[in-house]
């Protein structure tokens, strides 16, 4: 779906990623803007990268599922957005709390979208849940 949406990870480091996403024919709705959907995968996206990341460098397999989601939007969603989750280091640590402790652990990480004049089209929390297995 996220081939198919045009969505790019456009910078990826150990702290911060972003994913672009570009309004065009399979991402736009009636309203000449992007879809919210559209919008919510870039999102999840920005945030899922750095958690999967931490996930495939670990010696033991861990479960990663979203359990919550918000979001809030502010602007028409117009040209190309940028999603940016600045999160790394908070979803490292559940990780490694998740694999010492064998619970559980979730952590809220937050994805800003902003257009290319940088002002803010949406804000999404994503709640991922970690557990060893």
């Amino acid at each position: 779906m996220a081939f198919l949406a045009g969505l790019h990870v456009q910078e990826f480091t150990q702290s911060s990623a972003v994913v672009t996403v570009t309004y065009r024919y399979l991402t736009k709705n009636p309203f000449r803007s992007i879809y919210f959907a559209v919008l919510s995968m870039a999102a999840e996206l920005s945030t899922g990268v750095l958690a999967f990341a931490y996930v495939y460098q670990q010696p033991v397999k861990v479960s990663m599922l979203v359990v919550n989601m918000q979001a809030q939007f502010y602007k028409k969603a117009t040209g190309t957005i940028q999603f940016i989750c600045n999160d790394g280091a908070a979803i490292q640590l559940a990780i490694t709390n998740a694999i010492q402790t064998g619970e559980s652990v979730i952590v809220i990480c937050r994805s800003s979208g902003v257009n290319r004049q940088g002002e803010l089209v949406a804000n999404f929390e994503f709640t991922w849940s970690f557990k060893r297995k």
